[in-house]
This record gives C-alpha cells, sequence and structure tokens, in this order.
C-alpha cells in the first residue's frame, strides 16, 4: 500500500508537502508568547535578515524604533532579539530589573573562542567569583590609586617619543595607540610593558584587531545566527577561530613562564594572584587555568580595544576640527604649562579637555548596542513580554544621539558637556554602561584617555597631511572604529 502511495504521488506534489510542512514547522518553532514586542515583517527561515544593514546597524535599528516603537524584537535565523531604547527602558533593564537581566545570552563567535568562561560571557556564580576577584586584584596592582597613574604617565611619556620619532610626517598612529593602552593592562596582568617594535607583541595586536574587525563581516554576522551550517564553510569567522587560539596560546604561554618562577609568597601580577587563588584547592570554588586564560584574554580585549579605539577618534577631531584642538591647548599650557606632565588632580581644573574627551566618547559611539544581556526569568518590560534567556540589547545611541537630550546630536560640540564654563555629565551618558555588569575598569579607561588625550597634545597639534580629506563614518565590528586613516603630529 506505502508503495503505491508512493509511486502515485507526483514530484511537485512531493515539494508542496515538504514545502508546507518546513513551513508550518518554521512558524512553531518561532511562535512567540503572547505580548511579546513587535517586529518588523518576518520572512519564513531567515526572518529578519533581509534587513540587515552592515555599513550602519545603528541607522538600521533607528528605523524599526520609529515604526515599532522604544522596544520591539527581530529574528535572524533561530537567534531571537528585543532591543530596548530610551532612558527609562533602559534603566528599567540595567538598573531597576538588573538582578533579572543580570545573565550573558549565548553568542556563537565568542561561544568558540571563551566557552562562557572569563568575565565578560560568563553567568551565574562562576561570574561572581571572577569578577570580584579580579576588581579586588585590579584595585590591589593600582585601580585607583597613584600607582596606576604612574604606569600611564610612564606610558604617556613612550608614546610621546614615539609620535615625534615620526618628525610630522604622515602616519597611521592606530598600533602605536594601541600598544600604549595595552601597556597599562599587560603591566597590572603580565608584570611587564611591551616595546613598539616588540614583533612578537605586534602580532597579536594585529590579531587582536583582526578579530575585532572580523567580527562585522558578513560571514561573522551570518554564523550569529546559522551556527550550525556556518561552521562548515570558509569565511571570515573561521579566521576567528584561529585567531582564537592564537591569542590562547600566547596568554598560555606566559601563564606557563609565571608556573616557572612563580613564589607563592609574593604577588607580581594579575597572573602569580590567580595562581595563589588556584593553589587553595578549593573545589567549590571556579578558579581555574581555563578560566585564567579566559580573564585574561577578556582584560586584554576590554582593556585595549575601547580606550585605544577612543583615542583614534579623538586625534581624528582634532585634527577636522582644529579650533577646538587649539582650544584644548590653549587649557592645558594655562594649566599645566609645557614642562610639566599631565596628572588626574589637573582634570578638575580642565573642563573644556574634560568635555571634549566625553564628546568623543558620546559621538565616536563605539558600542552602540552595549553587550547583551538575558533575563534569568520570563520578566515584562515596558508592557511588554521578554521570555527568559532572550538575548535582550540595550540601544545606547539611542541615548547618546537623542535630540531632545543634546543640542545639536549629530554634530562634535563639546558644549554638550559644558554648564556656565564648567563640566557638566549627563544622566543620558554612559559609555560604560550602568549597574551591576558595568565596565570593571571604568576609572582606569576614564585615566587613560585623560593622561592620554592631554599628554599628546601638550607636544603636537595634530593635522591631516595635504590634501587628505578624513571620512567620520565609522567601520563596523566589536567596536565602532574610524576607518584607517594617516596623520600628521607636529611638534609644538
Amino acid at each position: 500500500m506505502l508503495l503505491f502511495l508512493w509511486d502515485g504521488i507526483s514530484f511537485q506534489m512531493l515539494l508542496l508537502f515538504l514545502t508546507v510542512f518546513l513551513l508550518v514547522a518554521d512558524y512553531l518553532k518561532r511562535r512567540k508568547p503572547k505580548n511579546y514586542p513587535p517586529s518588523p515583517l518576518a520572512l519564513p527561515f531567515i526572518g529578519h535578515l533581509y534587513l540587515m544593514d552592515l555599513k550602519d546597524p545603528t541607522r538600521l535599528v533607528q528605523k524599526i524604533r520609529e515604526k515599532c516603537g522604544d522596544i520591539f524584537s527581530t529574528q535572524v535565523g533561530n537567534a531571537s532579539f528585543v532591543f530596548i531604547s530610551g532612558q527609562q527602558l533602559i534603566k528599567e533593564v540595567l538598573v531597576n530589573q538588573g538582578e533579572i537581566f543580570m545573565e550573558r545570552p549565548t553568542v556563537p563567535l565568542d561561544q568558540e573562542v571563551f566557552n562562557q568562561k572569563g568575565l565578560i560571557s560568563s553567568n551565574g556564580l562562576l561570574w561572581k567569583q571572577q569578577r570580584r576577584f579580579t576588581l579586588s586584584t585590579l584595585r590591589n596592582f593600582g585601580l585607583g590609586k597613584r600607582s596606576l597613574e604612574e604606569r600611564i604617565q610612564e606610558e604617556c611619556q613612550y608614546l610621546v617619543d614615539a609620535f615625534g620619532e615620526e618628525h610630522g610626517n604622515p602616519f597611521n598612529p592606530h598600533f602605536q595607540l594601541t600598544n600604549a593602552v595595552s601597556n597599562i593592562i599587560c603591566s597590572i596582568t603580565f608584570g611587564n610593558r611591551f616595546e613598539y617594535h616588540d614583533e612578537d607583541f605586534q602580532k597579536l595586536l594585529h590579531v587582536l584587531e583582526e578579530t575585532v574587525r572580523l567580527h562585522g563581516t558578513i560571514a561573522g554576522q551570518l554564523y550569529q545566527s546559522f551556527p550550525a551550517i556556518m561552521k562548515f564553510l570558509p569565511g571570515s569567522h573561521q579566521t576567528i577561530f584561529k585567531n582564537g587560539k592564537v591569542m590562547k596560546s600566547f596568554v598560555m604561554e606566559k601563564i606557563g613562564r609565571h608556573k616557572e618562577d612563580w613564589n607563592p609568597s609574593e604577588s607580581r601580577d594579575f597572573i602569580d594572584s590567580y595562581l595563589q587563588e588556584m593553589a587553595k584547592g578549593d573545589s567549590s570554588n571556579s578558579f581555574q587555568e581555563e578560566n585564567l586564560v579566559a580573564c585574561v584574554l577578556d582584560l586584554l580585549f576590554a582593556g585595549t580595544e575601547t580606550t585605544a579605539t577612543t583615542l583614534r577618534w579623538a586625534l581624528l577631531y582634532m585634527a577636522v576640527h582644529p579650533e577646538i584642538q587649539a582650544h584644548v591647548q590653549s587649557e592645558i599650557d594655562v594649566v599645566i604649562g609645557q614642562m610639566q606632565q599631565p596628572a588626574l588632580e589637573d582634570r578638575n581644573k580642565m573642563p573644556y579637555t574634560n568635555a571634549v574627551i566625553h564628546e568623543v566618547q558620546r559621538i565616536g559611539n563605539i558600542i552602540p548596542f552595549n553587550v547583551p544581556r538575558a533575563p534569568t526569568k520570563d520578566t515584562v518590560v515596558g508592557g511588554y513580554t521578554i521570555p527568559k534567556g532572550t538575548s535582550t540589547i540595550t540601544n545606547l545611541t539611542s541615548l547618546m544621539f537623542d535630540e531632545n537630550e543634546w543640542e545639536t546630536p549629530h554634530t562634535f560640540n563639546p558644549g554638550h558637556f559644558l554648564k556656565n564654563g564648567q563640566f557638566h555629565k549627563k544622566e543620558f551618558f554612559i559609555p560604560f554602561s550602568i549597574g551591576k555588569r558595568t565596565c570593571l575598569g571604568e576609572v582606569m579607561a576614564r585615566s587613560e584617555l585623560f593622561l592620554f588625550f592631554t599628554a599628546l597634545l601638550q607636544k603636537f597639534t595634530f593635522q591631516p597631511p595635504p590634501g587628505t580629506t578624513y571620512s567620520l563614518k565609522p567601520k563596523l565590528g566589536i567596536t565602532m572604529a574610524p576607518e584607517p586613516y594617516k596623520i600628521c603630529a607636529v611638534p609644538r
């Protein structure tokens, strides 16, 4: 009977049946709970893939927001996302319901490298233990203390010397800035800084930069939504996995060297401190070597990429706005002078310079959608139900460019952070996020931005090479970075 029925079915009928079956299965799989946030029209199987804008995702999110409101959902393949915009709802998620939105969702690309270990992508007790230990250790090695300031000031001099070696000729400052910033976290993590001509470290920085950039490619984005298919295909995501192994190997080699001359009674740096914690042998804690590797990689990424990218934007905006650069230099000359090295105590006496740095962070908008969160249980935000485990994106761009908050949101304007000539920070400005999973390196990053920026503008005037017109459009990756550029650091 089955053979008879099979022979009687035409190919067209079989194809129609399979199509209907797959459509019904796709619908049932994607069916959302009642009162789920609204979304644009989704296509079968691919969802909202057809809407993706890799050149400027912030523009796409703004278009959907205008149509659907401050809370909406999207679906790409099997991945579901809820976007939250506006100060009220973002504060609701990150602060008022901060305990519920404490988790990180699984991010396929990062899962391959970090496996939800370390500081950024871990959850639960593992995350709490690693974060508590790291905060304590960073404080011990200078976070918020003068020893940190001295580390940065020392590195400022190395960076100024490196820029001076260019003799005012056009050069790309990317890796000198990255090396300088990375040296601060490296001195705390590894116990030493790296020279700007250290080939091994330069290779690591290039691998790190490539990994950040490749997250924004088509293959990288597709892997996030279709990992089961993409892992068998060639593309930039395979390079990310290869780079992850290179970075892990670098860190493991440093850990191996620490083990060789480790003194349990003396802690030289973060790795030593972690080895001490591991030696306690408490089976209930999460201090294992794989977590040490993941924590060090997290510190390298977070302690290098965001601050270095902000400084790259800063020099670019100074070259584009020479009148603002001149105003900053005038304030530096009055408060610090040319001979004295900038110090953190100068910051409160330099409202204009402080405002410029904050405006670079605002308009640079390097982490436009924050780091994703996921609720630990079904919850309600803005009248809509967000199921447990849903990737929730807090749209920081909606705060940084709010037309009701900023006088000229799309124009570089330090006046946004000035009131009666004094520095004035606004509640809408949260580049380091807020709540219990706020950036643990905020104090260090703010110190680095002020000291590196003032040290460079104290000694140089930054100008575009003759005939050069800069693009201020960002390049998508893990961060929104400027396109590669060359600049002239003219000695003052």
